[in-house]
């Protein structure tokens, strides 16, 4: 089959297919540049201050549109519920937060990271004294994940919500699935860094699409090639296996 590939005139044909799939990698990267220069950049107004219910909801995800959201939130704490959690960076030295569970005036709980101290001792001596009617104002975020040093080590280095659920006094009848980082930390704590979001950017699938389908057909290209010089090869082999076959019975019959 490669010895008909060789042939000057399917050589031709290999130059030409090889042209035309890389025309349509050109048209490929063309379709992914305009698909960049059409993406949507989403941005939230997340510095504004809404109340909570605005934008979450008990038993409901982080939505896009209630991530790093500045909220406020009025509740009562439980006074049985506050912890520490370990290895928490702030100006790059490792320390604690301080967390609460909040009962919100519809009853939801809500898990709130107070502040951030040096010390285990220094973090729970800022617990409030005052555990009722608090308008508390702060960063609405996404629950973060339970680590194997939570399981294996018994730490708690992550600001999991499933997790501090566990660990409350009182069951909760609903929860929030983000938790509350506040703007102002209390007395004894630093205030923890909670950013405002990045822009997420919305990329136009469309034209990622069509990308794809021009590298599927540059592919092609080289594949229809390769398939004629088969067919070719396969016609040649026919012709000479029923070539030896006349000339067989052809000499059987003399």
């Amino acid at each position: 089959m490669w010895t008909i590939a060789r042939q000057p005139r399917w050589i031709a044909a290999l130059v030409l297919a090889l042209g035309v799939a890389v025309a349509f990698v050109l048209l490929s990267q063309w379709q992914i540049e305009r698909g960049i220069e059409q993406a949507t950049v989403i941005e939230s107004d997340t510095e504004t201050v809404v109340p909570l219910t605005e934008v979450a909801e008990p038993q409901g995800p982080v939505t896009t549109a209630s991530l790093g959201q500045r909220v406020t939130v009025r509740g009562v704490w439980v006074a049985a519920d506050f912890s520490v959690i370990e290895n928490r960076l702030h100006d790059g030295e490792s320390g604690f937060w301080l967390t609460g569970h909040l009962l919100t005036e519809d009853d939801a709980s809500l898990a709130v990271a107070l502040g951030w101290a040096p010390t285990e001792e220094e973090a729970l001596a800022a617990v409030p004294t005052n555990l009722g009617g608090q308008d508390l104002e702060g960063r609405y975020i996404s629950s973060e994940g339970v680590t194997n040093a939570d399981y294996e080590e018994s730490l708690r280095e992550t600001m999991a919500v499933p997790a501090l659920i566990n660990e409350w006094s009182v069951a909760p009848r609903s929860v929030y699935g983000g938790y509350l980082a506040l703007a102002e930390a209390g007395e004894g704590l630093a205030t923890i860094a909670a950013d405002k979001p990045e822009p997420t950017v919305e990329l136009n699938w469309l034209n990622i699409f069509y990308a794809i389908e021009w590298v599927v057909f540059a592919g092609f290209a080289v594949y229809f090639w390769f398939r004629l010089v088969k067919d070719a090869w396969e016609r040649e082999q026919d012709e000479a296996a029923e070539a030896a076959q006349l000339e067989s019975t052809h000499g059987a019959g003399t």
